[in-house]
Parts: C-alpha cells; sequence; structure tokens
C-alpha cells in the first residue's frame, strides 16, 4: 500500500503545462501522457497548479481521480489554448466560505466594498467616492482602453482595439492573438488558486452569470501588469507562432514573480474588504459521518 497523497501547497507549484495528442493515463503509479508510438512523457501531476488540455488529449478516469487528489485542476482548452471549455475541479468550495463568498455578493453595500477593493488594488489609488458598481465598471472600461493604447504605443504595435471572433481566434490580429492566448494562461492558475482556496469560481462581484466571474475578477487586478503587456511584447516580434511563444513567456513570468504564491492572499486580501467574518456553521448542523483525512494541502483540496 502506498502512503496517502500530500498534496503540495499551490504557492509552491509550478504554474501550468500544455498536453496534447496523446493519452492522460496513470500506469504503474504515474500520471503520464503517452502518443501515438507508444511513448510516455511522465508529468508531475502533484507539483503542476493546472494541466491544460488541448484538443487531441484524452483522459481516463484514473487519471481525473489522481489529478483531484493531488489538488490539480485539468483545464480542457481549445487550440492555442486562448478557450476554456471546461474544467475539473480538484477541490471546490468549501462550505464556510462558500457561504462568505456569497454572502459578500448578494449583499449590495458589501459587494460594493469588495469592488472598491478591486478597483483600489487594479489602479493603485482609491476608487471615486459615491459611486455604483456599474459606474465604476464605466470608469474602469475607459482605462483599460487607454491602457491598450499606451502599451500598444510603448511597443510599436498597431492597434485597433480588443476584437476577436469566438469562433475563429485566428481571424484577430497577432497582438489580439497574443492578448487572448496571454489571459487564458492567466485564467486558468487564477482558477486553480481560487479553488484551492476553496471558494467558487462563478461566484464574483465585478463580473457576474458566468462560470468563471470571480477568476476573470481576481485575473483583472494585475494582468496590466503582467500578461497584457508580455502579450504586446511578443507582437512586437511578429512571431511564426504567437501562441506557442505567449505561453511559454507567461510560464517563465509566473514563475519568476512567483503569482502563484500571491494569488491566495490576494484573494483573501479582496474579500476582507467587506469586514465581515466567514459565517459560523449553525449549531444542529451534522459532521461528516466519515471525517476528511488531514491534508497539507491548501484550503479547497480534497485528500482521498
Amino acid at each position: 500500500m502506498l502512503p496517502p497523497l500530500k498534496p503540495i501547497p499551490m504557492k509552491d507549484r509550478v504554474s501550468m503545462i500544455f498536453l496534447a495528442h496523446g493519452q492522460v493515463d496513470v500506469i504503474d503509479g504515474a500520471f503520464v501522457l503517452v502518443d501515438k508510438t507508444g511513448v510516455r512523457t511522465h508529468i508531475p501531476v502533484g507539483s503542476v497548479a493546472c494541466i491544460m488540455l488541448e484538443p487531441g488529449t484524452r483522459v481516463t478516469h484514473a487519471a481525473i481521480k489522481l489529478a483531484a487528489t493531488a489538488g490539480t485542476l485539468l483545464v480542457w482548452v481549445g487550440e492555442a489554448g486562448v478557450r476554456l471549455y471546461a474544467s475539473g475541479q480538484p477541490g471546490g468550495a468549501r462550505c464556510d466560505r462558500l457561504l462568505y463568498q456569497a454572502k459578500l455578493a448578494l449583499d449590495d453595500e458589501l459587494r460594493l466594498k469588495v469592488v472598491r477593493k478591486m478597483f483600489s488594488l487594479r489602479f493603485g489609488e482609491e476608487a471615486p467616492s459615491r459611486r455604483s458598481v456599474n459606474q465604476l465598471r464605466g470608469i474602469e472600461g475607459a482605462r483599460v482602453r487607454k491602457l491598450y493604447q499606451l502599451l500598444a504605443q510603448r511597443h510599436g504595435v498597431e492597434w485597433h482595439g480588443r476584437r476577436y471572433d469566438r469562433k475563429d481566434w485566428k481571424k484577430g490580429d497577432v497582438v489580439n492573438q497574443c492578448i487572448s492566448a496571454a489571459t487564458s494562461c492567466l485564467y486558468g492558475i487564477s482558477e486553480a488558486a481560487i479553488l484551492a482556496a476553496g471558494y467558487a469560481p462563478a461566484v464574483g462581484f465585478l463580473h457576474t452569470g458566468k462560470p468563471l466571474s470571480f477568476v476573470y475578477d481576481i485575473a483583472d487586478i494585475f494582468k496590466f501588469e503582467t500578461v497584457v503587456p508580455l502579450a504586446f511584447q511578443v507582437a512586437a516580434k511578429r512571431p511564426s507562432k504567437p501562441d506557442r511563444e505567449v505561453r511559454l513567456a507567461c510560464r517563465d513570468l509566473f514563475r519568476r514573480d512567483k503569482i502563484l504564491k500571491k494569488l491566495i492572499p490576494l484573494i483573501e486580501e479582496v474579500l476582507a474588504a467587506g469586514d465581515i467574518e466567514p459565517p459560523k456553521p449553525p449549531e444542529d448542523a451534522v459532521p461528516p459521518a466519515i471525517p476528511e483525512p488531514t491534508s497539507i494541502g491548501d484550503a479547497g483540496h480534497r485528500s482521498g
């Protein structure tokens, strides 16, 4: 019998890897990608935050189970990683943290406090007073458009606005392809961190009504300090394979700036702006019949 797996904390992991054209499986206890020639590539599943599965991959039940136990998010993405189709939760929301997040999102006053905190973290200044969430969203949109223009000028890239075709990403110009690929990478590791912290990706504050609303909220706070300038840098070189160049650059950026180490504290800081305590369980609540084993992983990780 092998000892139980102990997930590595999110802050100590490699950010992400992309897999394509092969079957993801568990063979001889190892998480592997097997290509059409039968060659195995070993994947250190427990030390990766998320694995992006591109077209041409198949995943076995054993691989899904091992990824979930190790707390590694599997994300099914489109070609070049610029569309996120689905994800498999390696942990998922803890009841106490989900109720805390939901209470903040459902109360208009508390939600505004959280949105104002996001604004201040994103732009380095306090949000204008007496503004609603919609008004702050409008101010943010105007600033974002200006930031895109400034980055284009700085890197000598022709810019006609953020334009892309969801049905055919390659119709977009090179800089838009680079931005799409870069933000998808950031969304992947942001979702992995949100799940590891025990929160729900769908319960957002500025973004709402989407499966990844909270992911967009968190990623947007620092994407103009990280992946968006990087996308313009890559686009300025006119690479033949912009998606690959962007992904490699993002990987190096995430490692160099220790983004995973910053993500969960950032999430906690944003939610703490509501200035409320997480709700306590009801006195008549029934504990689990079979208690979960203690894990050294993050709060949201399942440990089998």
